[in-house]
């Protein structure tokens, strides 16, 4: 009986060396840096930095301990530094095809950017440092990703609130407007005016009682634009972003479960070739 040819074994290994073109030594690198204990040492030093930041504020704490807090803050920016440069030796070009790589990037970058003459308003940037903690926490980075997804949704919530206040403007100024020319003189007062009305701040006794006083039926008006804008836009607003936010964790969800098929894939087709190198052996004794 001829023996069958031997089917090629897969391994992930093999697919990593077809998919990833990169050095065995980047490829080791960037497992290194994307560890479990670099990651908890990166968070720990961004906390520390965002403390640094925070105590800078402080102009009798500056007096008794500024060199060491500058000194402890040019240190964690030259390991954030070196943290960034091995990444993008370990990951090449692709580093900047990742959003959350640029954006680590850039935080970094601007801080290294002279804070003197007209730059110096880029001192008060290096807070910025304290948001790549969302760059390492994957829950954050959820939340992040949901916010972003949201947008488009938002978009047309928003544009659908600034159709309602255009309507509630006008009539506002039409009704309100001869007796209250401070609060509903022009469009754009009664705009800010119902802004204001739709945070609840202060509008019954600073806006709504006075203006009841003139026009006894205006809180059909000022009851109507609250439902409307205060709990119904409002509960639009966060039905879109939970429901993106849904959407995002659903897609990490079945990331994993179709890399998890691979996986198995892979060990069954590895399975396969076994067999069939067995099954080789078998024929030949």
């Amino acid at each position: 009986m001829p023996a069958e040819p031997k089917p090629p074994i897969w391994t992930p290994d093999s697919t990593v060396a077809k998919t990833d073109t990169r050095a065995p030594w980047r490829r080791q690198l960037g497992d290194l840096l994307g560890a479990l204990p670099v990651e908890k040492f990166l968070i720990a030093l961004i906390l520390v930095n965002a403390l640094i930041l925070g105590l800078e504020t402080f102009p009798s704490i500056m007096a008794s301990y500024g060199w060491l807090l500058k000194t402890l803050d040019k240190l964690i920016l030259l390991i954030f530094v070196v943290e960034i440069g091995l990444r993008i030796v370990a990951h090449g070009p692709r580093f900047f095809r990742d959003a959350w790589s640029v954006f680590d990037f850039v935080v970094v970058a601007i801080a290294l950017i002279p804070a003197s003459g007209p730059l110096a308003v880029l001192r008060t940037l290096r807070v910025l440092r304290v948001l790549r903690i969302l760059t390492l926490m994957p829950s954050m980075r959820r939340v992040v990703g949901g916010l972003v997804s949201a947008i488009p949704g938002l978009g047309s919530v928003v544009m659908l609130m600034v159709l309602i206040f255009y309507v509630a403007s006008v009539i506002a100024t039409g009704l309100f407007g001869e007796n209250f020319p401070d609060w509903f003189g022009t469009l754009g007062q009664s705009g800010y005016t119902l802004f204001q009305v739709m945070t609840l701040e202060s509008w019954s006794m600073g806006i709504a009682r006075p203006v009841l006083e003139a026009h006894p039926l205006a809180w059909i008006f000022f009851v109507l634009f609250i439902l409307i804008t205060s709990f119904t836009m409002l509960n639009l607003f966060i039905a879109v972003i939970i429901d993106a936010t849904q959407s995002e964790a659903n897609s990490e969800t079945n990331q994993h479960v179709d890399e998890q098929h691979d996986l198995t894939r892979a060990e069954l087709a590895e399975l396969r070739g076994e067999i069939a190198a067995m099954r080789q052996l078998l024929e030949r004794l």
